[in-house]
């Protein structure tokens, strides 16, 4: 039986594949990398990806959802590329991934408005 997630190719890619990849600013700095991948479950689409940001070796690290169409895929880099920084990401909406957090359309919102994407709560 062949694994589902060894015949992806193109742009394609399972999502467990894209937990952990790195994400970058344009100047090549490392943000962070992909923890999860939030999916409309009506249509399948991608919605967000759920960036960890900041902490060291996992502590204190936080989750900032990004919305998808924010990223762009650099296969040179392997990873996706943000039009923020550092300053810009501190400021962004996040949850504590060890809270009890519950996402909303209100938050989802406030999201998409952060990073004036369009947005997906209308």
């Amino acid at each position: 039986m062949v694994e589902t997630t060894s015949i992806t190719s193109g742009t394609l890619i399972a999502a467990n594949k894209v937990k952990g990849t790195n994400v970058y600013n344009p100047a090549g700095e490392k943000l962070g990398s992909v923890d999860d991948i939030m999916i409309d479950k009506v249509s399948g689409r991608a919605i967000y990806a759920v960036m960890s940001f900041g902490g060291f070796l996992g502590m204190g690290e936080m989750y900032h959802p990004l919305p998808w169409a924010t990223l762009k895929y650099d296969a040179q880099k392997g990873g996706y590329v943000v039009n923020l920084d550092k300053r810009q990401l501190e400021g962004a909406p996040y949850y504590d991934p060890n809270s009890d957090f519950e996402w909303t359309p209100d938050y989802g919102r406030k999201v998409d408005s952060y990073y004036k994407a369009p947005s997906y709560w209308m």
